[in-house]
């Protein structure tokens, strides 16, 4: 049996998320997920919108998904040698380093393979900052209209129409 292990804040989920852990899950036939504490997406300069007890149950609904836990907030090798998975899934997008965590895990005694996942381009809302994005410009946009149509009804109600 070949354990997968992949990670992320997956703090709104959208297909790229999907994507991610539908490959990751292809290169095994367990696949445990290791949702980001909130502490730790902090480190990252990510504030999370959803609580980290939200996202892992979230994670833990998607159908490649065979268990979702929350990650050590101090030393993310702990949960890897409590999960000793024999692959360890990236995202395109994660900030490490594979030959260093592969390196890592032998120092450890763990004889793991690191791969990294390409990213899904098969839409334009495929990460959390483009949603985030996409929601704030529609809000804007919407507030524009409504003021818009405040000075039009104004102007409308003391005869300047």
């Amino acid at each position: 049996m070949v354990r997968v292990m992949a990670s992320g804040v997956f703090d709104i989920l959208h297909l790229g998320h999907v994507y991610y852990l539908t490959e990751a899950k292809k290169l095994g036939d367990e696949l445990i997920v290791v949702v980001a504490r909130d502490s730790t997406a902090r480190k990252l300069k990510h504030q999370p919108i959803m609580s980290e007890e939200i996202r892992v149950k979230m994670v833990e609904a998607l159908k490649p998904v065979d268990k979702a836990i929350l990650g050590n907030e101090d030393d993310m090798y702990k949960t890897v040698m409590e999960i000793k998975p024999d692959i360890i899934a990236l995202g395109y997008d994660q900030k490490f380093d594979e030959k260093e965590i592969a390196e890592k895990c032998r120092e450890l005694g763990l004889n793991v393979k690191v791969v990294r996942i390409s990213q899904f381009k098969d839409s334009d809302l495929n990460g959390t900052r483009k949603i985030i994005g996409k929601i704030l410009s529609a809000y804007a946009f919407q507030k524009e209209i409504e003021q818009y149509e405040g000075r039009r009804e104004s102007s409308e109600d003391s005869g300047d129409s």
